[in-house]
């Protein structure tokens, strides 16, 4: 297995998912946005490409507006961002849609991508599935990002169910799943996380469900 070239992207960890509606609830803030510094503390100390991503949804929107705190980078972020990081900001779900992102990672001879912020159940679920077509691959640290509760006319998921499903469903097919411990290991020793795939998980879902 090739050495990864990886580069860490965080992905809105703004103000606006630390209170109200779309407060992050699974794993609660209080526990992933330390994991999010501990990540961002290790790419500097291995010397990886580091790209921030802020979501605006316009002008005057309810919630991500710029100019707006809802939109400001949470300090434990901002403290530590530097002029060599990329900034990026994007209107739609994946960090790659109608952005210059893939081209700055391709100029950075980046393979890998890891994403941490917030949330699963969107941005990060949209980011990973698109590079899959951009021939990146994803991790994904599980701990390091979070997502909230859903419910419409489809029905009701709460946040904990999102996180672990949607994880689950990425390390099947679009990304290597781990904790932040697991990937800053594999980061000093210059290795690939380990990931599933589809039909091994279909098997093991399989033999899983037989069981019960």
């Amino acid at each position: 297995m090739s050495t990864p070239r990886r580069a860490l992207v965080l992905v809105d960890v703004q103000q606006q998912y630390f209170a109200g509606p779309l407060e992050i609830q699974h794993p609660p803030h209080q526990q992933s946005l330390p994991r999010i510094a501990a990540a961002v503390d290790a790419a500097a100390d291995a010397g990886i490409p580091v790209a921030v991503i802020q979501h605006t949804a316009g002008e005057g929107a309810p919630v991500f507006a710029p100019d707006t705190p809802g939109f400001a980078l949470h300090p434990e972020i901002e403290g530590r961002r530097t002029d060599a990081w990329k900034g990026v900001v994007k209107q739609y779900g994946s960090v790659y849609a109608d952005t210059d992102l893939a081209g700055w990672l391709r100029e950075n001879d980046v393979d890998t991508v890891t994403l941490v912020g917030y949330m699963t159940n969107n941005c990060i679920l949209a980011s990973a599935v698109e590079a899959e077509a951009l021939g990146l691959s994803t991790e994904v640290l599980a701990d390091a990002t979070g997502a909230i509760n859903i419910a419409n006319d489809a029905g009701f998921a709460d946040a904990k169910t999102v996180h672990t499903t949607l994880l689950a469903l990425l390390n099947s097919n679009w990304a290597a799943v781990a904790t932040t411990e697991a990937w800053t290991t594999a980061l000093a020793a210059h290795q690939a996380l380990p990931g599933s795939d589809l039909g091994s998980s279909a098997t093991a879902g399989t033999a899983r469900t037989a069981r019960s």
